[in-house]
Order: C-alpha cells, then sequence, then structure tokens
C-alpha cells in the first residue's frame, strides 16, 4: 500500500514538518487477523514522514481475540509516531476487551473509552477524546428509553457513551480537538449503507456531544459501505475511515488551530 496523500477539503493544507498544523492519520475496520499481518505495515513505516498521529477507529480484530490482538499490536505498534484508538463491537465479541486494550497499551497503543489523551506535535497541542459509542438511530427515526427493560438499557447505553465523550471532549486544554469513535454520529457518513440498518451504525447522541463539547474533527469508522465525509448539525467535519470506504492504509487529515469557524453547518 502507498501512502495516501492528504484529503482535500478537510483543512487548510499544510506541510510537513508545519509548526502550526497537526497531521492526523486515520483508519478503522482493518480486522486483523494472521491472514492480514504486514499489509498494512510497509506504508505505516512511512508515518513519521507525512502525519504526527494515527487514529484507530475500531473494529481492529475480527472477534476479538488475544490471538487478533497480538496481531494489531504487532502490526501497528512501534511507528515511530503516537497511536492512540477505540475499540469497536468486533474487538468486543468474545468478551476480551480489557485484556485487549491492555495488550494494546502494551504496544504502545493508547486505548480510550470515556478518557482522552492531549498530545504536543510541534507548538500545537492535540487533544483526543474517544468512546466506541453505540446504536440509537439519528433525527426523526430513533429508538426511546420507553417500555422494556431491555430497550431502557439500549438507550441509556448510547447515552451513556455519549455523555462520557461530551465529557471527555469539554476537559480537554489544547489547542485542535478530535473526537474519535467507531459508531457513526452522524448519518452523512451512512450514505450507501441500507436505510434499514441505521440505527444499528450510530446515534445521534454522539454527534450532539460533539456540538456541545465543540471539536474541529470527528473521526468514526464501522460503516463499510458508507461515504467518507459528513458534518455535524454544528458544522464539526466527519470523516468516516473504515478500511473498506478509504481503500488505503490510512487517510490524512490537516488540521490548524482557530479554523474551527470556517466549518460550514450541514
Amino acid at each position: 500500500m502507498t501512502v495516501p496523500p492528504p484529503m482535500p477539503g478537510v483543512a487548510v493544507p499544510g506541510q510537513p514538518g508545519d509548526p502550526v498544523r497537526v497531521r492526523v492519520a486515520a483508519v478503522g475496520d482493518v480486522h486483523m487477523d494472521t491472514d492480514v499481518l504486514g499489509r498494512y505495515r510497509p506504508a505505516l513505516e512511512q508515518l513519521p514522514e507525512c502525519a504526527d498521529v494515527l487514529l484507530l477507529a475500531g473494529d481492529l480484530t475480527r472477534h476479538g481475540t488475544d490471538a487478533e490482538a497480538q496481531c494489531v499490536a504487532t502490526e501497528f505498534g512501534g511507528l515511530g509516531v503516537p497511536v492512540v484508538a477505540v475499540l469497536g463491537n468486533h474487538d468486543y465479541h468474545s468478551d476480551r476487551e480489557r485484556e485487549i486494550s491492555a495488550m494494546l497499551g502494551e504496544a504502545g497503543i493508547r486505548v480510550l473509552e470515556g478518557d482522552s489523551v492531549v498530545l504536543r506535535c510541534g507548538s500545537v497541542r492535540l487533544g483526543i477524546a474517544g468512546v466506541k459509542g453505540f446504536c440509537g438511530g439519528f433525527a426523526g427515526r430513533v429508538a426511546s428509553a420507553f417500555g422494556e427493560p431491555e430497550m431502557k438499557l439500549f438507550v441509556h447505553t448510547t447515552q451513556h457513551s455519549a455523555d462520557r465523550l461530551e465529557a471527555a471532549l469539554s476537559e480537554l486544554d489544547c489547542d485542535v480537538r478530535v473526537a474519535l469513535t467507531h459508531y457513526a454520529p452522524v448519518p452523512d457518513t451512512l450514505s450507501g449503507e441500507p436505510l434499514e440498518i441505521y440505527p444499528f451504525l450510530g446515534s445521534y447522541l454522539l454527534g450532539q456531544a460533539i456540538d456541545d463539547a465543540g471539536a474541529d474533527l470527528a473521526i468514526h469508522g464501522h460503516a463499510h459501505a458508507g461515504s467518507e465525509r459528513g458534518t455535524t448539525p454544528g458544522g464539526v467535519r466527519v470523516r468516516n475511515v473504515a478500511h473498506p470506504v478509504i481503500k488505503q492504509a490510512f487517510s490524512i487529515y490537516h488540521l490548524e488551530p482557530g479554523r474551527r469557524s470556517a466549518a460550514v453547518p450541514a
């Protein structure tokens, strides 16, 4: 895989080493196992030349096993740039999410779930807040916490995740903020998926949390048949970086402090 150029129309283009612009590489849904090991590494080895950080948007494994997590650690560890991740629904399948997070942590990959991290990129402080997120649907077609306990729990799970994302974003003391999730915060980036499964691909509550707390960019995965670009109602750029969507080892986005107001609401 070759190193991709920055995606156009995301932010003001920067140059490698530009001290006032942050170069964010991102990919999700890599679904690692032994048969995939080594596929991304040649391009990843060049990350220090073109990016300041790599974000992984969940579904890093196929079935959430320890062996698959070790493949993730081998493929995405020791890259020469910080690597920050959230887990996805596949990573939870074998009920080993805590063990997976620990294994990735040992490889230098920071896994977020309702918390945040601030990285120094030149003179810019990049803040990243992350949660896996959950389902629920979008404006006009959403699940509500009414009726059976199972339904209430379903919706409360999404609300709890959104609340944690908003809190993590709000607490950041930085120059540029990025929200990292697995589930989608807007329906824009689901275009191409069957409408019937939109409620299982994300929730408007995540987008609402991003708008309420403020962010310069929102990154997610999960929607393999979706599209790359979207915008929250408040004007935050949203990018679906699921590997089947971007079709490359990672995409690169350039962010500049103070440019958030330039985003145009959807």
